[in-house]
C-alpha cells in the first residue's frame, strides 16, 4: 500500500498522466473510505484530496467522473552492488581518471 510520503504515478485511461506525493491519509466519515491528500508534482504545484477505498490506494483501477484512474506507487531505481554511495570522508578526493571530485551536499548545506 502506498503510504504518506510516497510518490505515486497516476494513470488516466491507462496512460501515465502525472506524479503526486501522498501528503496525508485520513479516515473518511463513510466507512471503509479514506481521504487521501495529494501534492500534484507539476508546475504550479497543486494539492487535491481524493476519497478512496484501500484497494484503490493499493493500485486497483477506479472511476472518477466516468474516467478510469489508477494509482501506482513509484519505486526507486535499484543500484548494482558495484556502485556505492560516497561518504563524507570522500569529500574533495579525486576519483578515476576524469579528475572529478565528490562534493558532500551535507557540507554545502552547513556553510
Amino acid at each position: 500500500m502506498a503510504n504518506i510520503g510516497d510518490v505515486v504515478l497516476i494513470y488516466h485511461e491507462e496512460q501515465p498522466a502525472f506524479f503526486a506525493r501522498i501528503e496525508d491519509i485520513s479516515a473518511d466519515p463513510k466507512r471503509d473510505w479514506y481521504q487521501v491528500r495529494l501534492l500534484v508534482l507539476q508546475i504550479p504545484l497543486t494539492e487535491t484530496t481524493w476519497k478512496l477505498r484501500e484497494e484503490y490506494i493499493n493500485g486497483e483501477t477506479f472511476t472518477m467522473s466516468g474516467e478510469v484512474i489508477r494509482m501506482e506507487k513509484v519505486r526507486g531505481v535499484e543500484r548494482e552492488a558495484s556502485q556505492s554511495v560516497s561518504s563524507d570522508k570522500d569529500f574533495g578526493e579525486t576519483h578515476g581518471g576524469n579528475n572529478s571530485k565528490v562534493i558532500s551536499i551535507l557540507d554545502r548545506k552547513r556553510s
